[in-house]
């Protein structure tokens, strides 16, 4: 544990960070995840999530969780299963 007032503050903004991060981190993965299994399963609200899952992908993306390009990729992956 640090002694230093700054480097405490540190720590704590580091800790929240990190909880910020892996939470919209995992909403996005949990959005993804479910519209592959719509998409799988030929379900009517594969659009719905398609546009939800975007969005997540958006969201991370403009935090700096993923690159700009990954989410880009993602997303052309994501609608190339939906045509299919």
């Amino acid at each position: 544990m640090p002694n230093i007032k700054s480097a405490i503050k540190r720590t704590k903004t580091a800790q929240t960070r990190t909880a910020r991060n892996a939470h919209v981190k995992s909403t996005m993965r949990t959005a993804v995840k479910k519209f592959e299994t719509a998409v799988a399963n030929n379900d009517e609200n594969a659009k719905d999530l398609l546009v939800e899952a975007v969005s997540k992908l958006d969201k991370a993306a403009a935090k700096g969780l993923i690159h700009k390009n990954a989410a880009n990729r993602q997303k052309s992956r994501l609608m190339k299963k939906l045509a299919n």
